[in-house]
Parts: structure tokens; C-alpha cells; sequence
């Protein structure tokens, strides 16, 4: 699966922006999609999850309420919702994907296989 991210950019505090994750290559329904960020400095820490069949979620306790993460079938993309951005969400997202029997969600950074080449988000105060 090669996963390509997009949508970030500069933005303001309390501002919105939306990235979108493309799947291609061998994709398949079994699996989590997943949404991770890194700050400079910092871990790569997780964001946010989806079960692609499902459509069972998983989010960071620091954007619930504030992300959604969602998938369109037909386009084979995953988007992440991003409102009320804060500087501190400022980091380079990454989209990961890991397949997946079953309805449960993925969280763990080393569980996930595939990864996009990231997307800069920079929130300014």
C-alpha cells in the first residue's frame, strides 16, 4: 500500500484546515487507518484511527473533540478534521496504514506497516 498525505499548511490559531490520506497500490478493506504526528524534538505520538470496515475511531485524548477522522470508500482516502488548531498541534502529520481483522482499532505507532511521507501543520499564536 503506498499512502500519499496532503492538505497542511500554516494557519492560525482556532483556524481549521483538513488533510486527506490516498491510498493506492494493493488496498484492502481489512485494515486501520491512521493519522500520527511529530513535533520537532519530540516522538512520533498517535492522533487518530479508523477500522476501515467498521468505521470504528480511536482519538489522542489532546484532539478529542477537536479532530475527526474519516474515510470515503470510493476514493480510497482517509481525512482527518482538524478545528480549533492550537500552536501546540503544530507537527508534521503522517498517515499510517496496518491491516486489520475484526472491528477494533490500532493506536500503537509500531503496529502500523505502511506510512505516507508526511504533511506540515504549523499553527501560528
Amino acid at each position: 500500500v503506498q499512502l500519499q498525505a496532503s492538505g497542511g499548511g500554516l494557519v492560525q490559531a482556532g483556524g481549521s484546515l483538513r488533510l486527506s490520506c490516498a491510498a493506492s497500490g494493493r488496498t484492502s478493506s481489512y485494515i486501520v487507518m491512521g493519522w500520527f504526528r511529530q513535533a520537532p524534538g519530540k516522538e512520533r505520538e498517535f492522533v487518530a484511527a479508523i477500522n476501515w470496515r467498521s468505521g470504528g475511531t480511536s482519538y489522542a485524548d489532546s484532539v478529542k473533540g477537536r479532530f475527526t477522522i474519516s474515510r470515503d470508500n470510493a476514493k480510497n482516502t482517509v481525512y482527518l478534521q482538524m478545528i480549533s488548531l492550537k500552536p501546540e498541534d503544530t507537527a508534521v502529520y503522517y498517515c499510517a496504514s496496518v491491516p486489520k481483522a475484526g472491528s477494533g482499532v490500532v493506536t500503537t505507532t509500531r503496529e502500523f506497516r505502511s506510512w505516507g511521507q508526511g504533511t506540515q501543520v504549523t499553527v501560528s499564536s
